[in-house]
């Protein structure tokens, strides 16, 4: 297994445990992460992030697969199953992962899914008729950028 195929798998393997420290470790200090929901994180923002949603999903249940990676790329299907916290609703989120490395470290993890998918699943009618479009994604990201400031003002980077 090339270094990198275990940096993902290592990442993968603690988030399915919960242990956003086990995930943030391989993170570089300046990391970039985006997605769909939120985009354009960059270092204490992305590790907190993990920390977060892993703080608020007691239920979640991640499972991983089709690893591969080279000394500069890496790639992964991740699938995330869970109960949206705002609607009560079941929700299984299909992701594929890529992945930049440097010196050991991800320093660039890109994460995509349907958001439209996701929407109808975690909102239900409002997803269905808006998640498509800028009228519920641009409320989305703001609220989750809202969440994050709070959740880091809260929890300080150790």
């Amino acid at each position: 297994m090339h270094a990198n195929e275990k940096i993902i798998t290592d990442f993968y393997e603690s988030f399915a445990r919960h242990d956003a420290e086990g995930m943030v470790k391989h993170y570089a200090k300046d990391v970039t992460f985006t997605d769909p929901v939120f985009v354009g994180l960059r270092g204490a923002e992305a590790r907190a992030m993990w920390r977060m949603l892993n703080a608020r999903a007691p239920d979640l249940r991640v499972e991983f697969r089709d690893v591969s990676a080279d000394d500069t790329t890496g790639r992964a299907h991740w699938d995330a199953y869970y109960k949206f916290s705002k609607t009560g609703r079941s929700v299984i989120n299909r992701i594929d992962a890529s992945f930049r490395f440097a010196d050991g470290k991800i320093v660039e993890h890109r994460d995509e899914f349907d958001l439209w998918s996701w929407t109808r699943q975690a909102l239900g009618l409002p997803g269905v008729l808006f998640g498509w479009g800028p009228i519920l994604r641009v409320p989305i990201r703001r609220t989750v950028r809202k969440d994050l400031a709070r959740y880091m003002e809260k929890h300080p980077e150790p």
